[in-house]
């Protein structure tokens, strides 16, 4: 075991690596455990960004950027000021007492502080064909690609707020937009509803579910099933949003931090946890904007936190030491 490290950050998306280039210059020698990506419950290095082929709404890119391009370049940027990465997964954490406790496959990591910056993972139908056509016309965001799909019939599956959030965007792209939920009766608020039905540009199939997405290439339609009928039929669409939903991937800190209802971890007073000396940043703990940029921001103000938080306990052990000699 080595020594303890004065931060440890957990994650590999816009929130890990702007936390790790912060807290690098403010000269606190961060580990990143970015993953290895063979761990489903913990995602991609990268994080959602690399499921992403075109990033057009990142302050700076003018031309746009691809995901991975994105991603390779916050690390680079990490990595100058003096992060350190490593690819494994964190498989146990620690935080009855400091220094807190980061276990891997191959070692046991101690740290004053931890940032964590795991993300959240799109909730998606689990078809064959659906993964075959990411970035291809199937997306999880319509504020990240919507924009690609100007003048096409988009589909759109879910009956939730985010779904009529996503479907009350992508009209202002598509010629029309068809939401297709598996119940006769939306699960999204009144108003939402009500601003999605008065909206001539959306469409709704009901009591269906899609059991194909069509295309070679690129997304040229759905195969859907009435649940009630039993009846086939194909909607000839140009894209696909899935809005079913998101899971902080939070699974590490059961237990250990104070998490919301749908998993989320809870802050205050910025990035602040239940537990002192522990910060969440990014869509592990936004469950409303989930977008590169604020993760970003939040990552930022992480590090921040956590220098801070480093300071004042430094200055209240020197405290200690020097009323122990009197």
């Amino acid at each position: 075991m080595s020594a303890p490290r004065r931060v440890i950050v957990i994650g590999s998306g816009p929130a890990a690596y702007t936390a790790a280039m912060y807290a690098a210059r403010a000269e606190l020698a961060p580990l990143v455990l970015a993953g290895s990506g063979t761990d489903t419950k913990i995602g991609i290095p990268g994080g959602q960004l690399m499921l992403t082929t075109d990033v057009e709404n990142y302050p700076g890119f003018p031309e746009g950027v691809t995901g991975h391009e994105m991603m390779d370049l916050f690390r680079k940027q990490a990595e100058r000021f003096g992060s350190e990465v490593a690819y494994e997964d964190a498989t146990e954490v620690d935080i009855g007492e400091r220094p807190f406790r980061v276990k891997t496959k191959a070692a046991t990591f101690l740290a004053d502080a931890l940032i964590v910056a795991t993300g959240a993972a799109a909730k998606w139908l689990g078809l064959d064909s659906e993964k075959r056509l990411q970035n291809r016309g199937v997306s999880a965001c319509a504020t990240c690609d919507g924009a690609l799909y100007r003048g096409k019939e988009i589909g759109v599956v879910g009956g939730g707020d985010t779904a009529m959030e996503e479907a009350l965007f992508l009209t202002r792209f598509g010629s029309k937009v068809t939401v297709i939920h598996r119940r006769r009766e939306l699960r999204a608020s009144k108003i939402m509803q009500e601003r999605a039905f008065k909206n001539e540009k959306i469409h709704f199939v009901w009591d269906s579910e899609v059991v194909e997405v069509l295309g070679d290439k690129d997304v040229e339609g759905v195969r859907v099933v009435n649940r009630v009928t039993g009846e086939k039929s194909v909607i000839p669409l140009g894209a696909l949003f899935i809005a079913i939903g998101h899971e902080p991937r939070s699974d590490l800190f059961q237990g250990k931090l104070d998490l919301d209802e749908q998993g989320y971890i809870r802050v205050h007073q910025g990035t602040r946890t239940s537990v002192e000396g522990v910060f969440a940043c990014g869509d592990v703990m936004d469950k409303v904007y989930r977008q590169a940029v604020t993760a970003a921001g939040t990552g930022c103000m992480a590090a921040i936190d956590a220098e801070r938080f480093l300071a004042e306990h430094e200055s209240e052990r020197a405290s200690s030491s020097a009323e122990a000699r009197v």
